[in-house]
């Protein structure tokens, strides 16, 4: 395993952050995804993580409605890892309460109950790293960012960080963050993968600006980067939420996909080795996040950490790509 610094900060992390969203209570009545592993389905899958040495895991208090919090904490006790040794980062924004007063955003109240509750969901005393998972626009920036840095000040988090966000956004934050002395952004998790590179125009500079950790979430598109298209798994018969983040862009999708199976083809190795090995290849991505709901996706995942490929090869990789309107902001 590599790890490397966090953005500019002191902390190590491995260079594959292990998605903790594929785990949680199975099922649509218990939240979005449906097809998340139960503890006893993922705990092979997290075993064979810490195993092949990462030390980085992502959730969020609304993945399938808090379970994948517990699980994630469960899972981190069952193979007694060490606290000082692992970074866990969670999120606060999306509804919890659906249809109730105060049942989400990024209010000061949500925010302080929030952090709370999943710090119960996860047995913890903190985590490491607290995020926004979306821009709350009914909150003034000043609150959440003053929030934010009680959140930190109190114990309960060690860093905070933003998830996909619009470059001028963030950017008044960190200002604002600045002007009071409260505590900065450290890291941003935006949407990137070789299907939706929008971020590339401004984000990904703005983030390497200001030394920023960049952790890119479905770095395989939900596994449409992973196989060839058109390809019916266990998990997209039964997953509504992919369609709505890239159908709309299925007629130019296809040709990126298609030109990647190509390549990965040529060079002996999986789809999700040649995708992954191309993010990796970008000197400013710090970890992907990849979610994985076998061992073999584990194995995929840090095995593209030994791939090197060549300037040639990244180019023919994003050929096919055409400019996308900007998404995953809901």
């Amino acid at each position: 395993m590599q790890y490397v610094k966090f953005g500019n900060t002191g902390m190590d992390v491995s260079r594959i952050c292990l998605g903790m969203m594929s785990f949680g209570k199975p099922g649509a009545e218990n939240g979005v995804f449906p097809w998340a592993r139960d503890f006893e389905d993922a705990k092979p899958i997290f075993k064979r993580a810490i195993d092949l040495g990462i030390n980085y895991f992502d959730t969020a208090n609304v993945y399938q409605m808090g379970s994948s919090e517990e699980i994630t904490g469960k899972l981190i006790r069952e193979y007694g890892l060490n606290r000082d040794e692992i970074v866990v980062a969670t999120k606060v924004h999306f509804d919890m309460r659906p249809g109730r007063p105060n049942g989400g955003g990024s209010s000061r109240k949500n925010i302080m109950a929030e952090i709370d509750h999943s710090l119960q969901r996860l047995g913890m005393d903190y985590v490491d790293l607290y995020q926004i998972h979306r821009l709350d626009p009914y909150t003034p920036m000043e609150e959440i960012m003053e929030a934010l840095h009680d959140v930190v000040k109190s114990g309960k988090a060690r860093y905070i960080g933003a998830s996909t966000i619009f470059a001028w956004q963030l950017e008044r934050m960190q200002q604002i963050a600045e002007k009071h002395g409260w505590t900065k952004f450290v890291s941003l998790q935006p949407q990137y993968n070789l299907i939706y590179r929008e971020e590339e125009r401004e984000i990904l500079p703005l983030c390497k600006d200001r030394k920023m950790a960049i952790v890119p979430w479905s770095p395989l598109a939900g596994g449409r980067c992973a196989h060839p298209w058109g390809t019916v798994t266990e998990r997209n018969k039964i997953d509504a939420v992919s369609p709505a983040v890239w159908d709309a862009t299925n007629d130019v999708d296809k040709a990126v996909v298609d030109n990647l199976e190509k390549v990965a083809r040529e060079h002996g190795r999986t789809m999700a080795q040649e995708s992954l090995a191309w993010m990796l290849s970008k000197p400013e991505i710090t970890a992907p996040i990849v979610g994985c709901t076998s061992v073999k996706h584990v194995e995929d995942a840090v095995s593209a950490l030994d791939i090197q490929i060549s300037d040639e090869e990244v180019k023919a990789l994003e050929a096919p790509y055409v400019p996308h309107i900007k998404t995953g902001l809901y």
